[in-house]
């Protein structure tokens, strides 16, 4: 096939199905810098939110899948080729992180998923290792939000959602440089930075535990 042809197949694939079968909203596309090391940390509901996002972005992105989905040859191929590297689930597989960071150093827009799993309807917790690797590329972060992903329960209905999803995509931004060793708090606060940048992109029943609650004393 042509060089990335996987990727740019499966995008038109998308681009005719998602529309034609559901109801997809794309709100904020003009932020993605066209070119550079980019950073996308969006909220996780379903499977369908990679395919959702090879939609919404103009530029090509590459992600890690779980392990699990890479069991035959023929898969590994197809998911390579649709930039997808594979990943334990357990979130400690220090070879995915370093091919992720390899990822910016090529210039490539990558997905993460801060929250580290799925967590249809609200935002849960985010863990440290997006916010490490901004720090260690200083590529820009770009906050997504993501709503509807949640009724898409299945592989099929990836391609046929009769539903209706919205991606709002937020403007970049970098954390701050800093030298020397970064204390586990400076690092969780850059995270929290992160996740809110997230929130804001939600509306308040999808916001999960980084909701207005959760600004209340004592909380």
């Amino acid at each position: 096939m042509l060089r990335d042809g996987w990727y740019k197949a499966a995008k038109l694939l998308a681009r005719v199905m998602m529309p034609t079968f559901g109801r997809i909203e794309v709100e904020g596309a003009e932020n993605v810098p066209p070119f550079g090391p980019l950073i996308i940390a969006s909220n996780h509901q379903s499977n369908a939110d990679p395919p959702v996002l090879v939609y919404a972005f103009p530029r090509p992105i590459w992600f890690v899948a779980k392990r699990g989905l890479f069991i035959t040859p023929p898969m590994r191929y197809i998911l390579r080729r649709l930039h997808a590297y594979p990943v334990d689930r357990d979130g400690r597989d220090l070879d995915a992180v370093r091919w992720a960071m390899e990822q910016a150093a090529k210039d490539r827009a990558l997905l993460v998923f801060p929250e580290g799993t799925r967590s249809p309807g609200a935002l849960a917790p985010g863990g440290d290792g997006l916010a490490y690797m901004a720090l260690r590329t200083q590529a820009p972060i770009i906050p997504v939000g993501i709503t509807g992903t949640e009724r898409i329960n299945n592989y099929v209905r990836v391609a046929f959602p009769f539903t209706r999803v919205k991606v709002t995509i937020g403007e970049a931004f970098t954390l701050p440089v800093v030298e020397g060793r970064l204390p586990r708090a400076a690092l969780h606060s850059m995270t929290e930075t992160i996740m809110e940048r997230i929130a804001a992109l939600l509306p308040p029943a999808y916001r999960g535990v980084y909701g207005t609650e959760r600004r209340s004393p004592g909380a």
